[in-house]
């Protein structure tokens, strides 16, 4: 009998947890791009439009954003890159984004392991470049990281609703 309760609480417990997994509104994603043998990861969560408003209403323009939902999105580098200008050294990073209708800010950051938001990390910034701003032909419903391959780079490049981020960024 005492088999047939902790294998009844073990199952409701598993179906619990998968059912908590299942439909989430902002599933995690990863991109990632080749610089010949180097690498660049970034985890993120994607959130969806859902009919909603996106920059400058549902994420501010001028204000620090935690770049996706949930927690905050990871940027690790297998080795030192330089991105949009700036030397970033190999290493696991956090990155956020400033955005606003004509120009976007990246900011790669040291501190790791946080929600995302409030934005209490300026102590911790390793660098903030600008990223070009371009309006997308028709919408996309969810926030898309991707690098794009550029010569012997990347573009990574940010996609929600009309807007389009990106920057440069190559082996050093």
């Amino acid at each position: 009998m005492q088999k047939k309760i902790a294998f009844l609480t073990s199952l409701i417990f598993t179906l619990s947890i998968f059912a908590a997994c299942q439909g989430k509104p902002s599933p995690a994603a990863s991109a990632s791009c080749d610089l010949g043998g180097k690498t660049i990861k970034t985890d993120y969560s994607s959130p969806r439009m859902k009919g909603r408003k996106i920059y400058g209403d549902l994420v501010p323009f001028g204000e620090v954003w935690r770049t996706g939902a949930n927690e905050a999105t990871t940027f690790v580098a297998s080795s030192d890159v330089v991105v949009g200008g700036k030397t970033v050294p190999a290493g696991k990073y956090t990155i956020f984004t400033v955005p606003n209708a004509d120009k976007w800010t990246l900011i790669i950051n040291k501190k790791t392991g946080e929600w995302g938001i409030p934005y209490k990390y300026e102590s911790d910034e390793l660098a903030r470049v600008d990223m070009k701003v371009s309006k997308l032909p028709s919408p996309v419903e969810n926030f898309t990281i991707t690098y794009d391959k550029a010569g012997s780079g990347c573009t990574l490049r940010m996609d929600w609703e009309t807007t389009r981020a990106s920057v440069d960024i190559t082996a050093k």
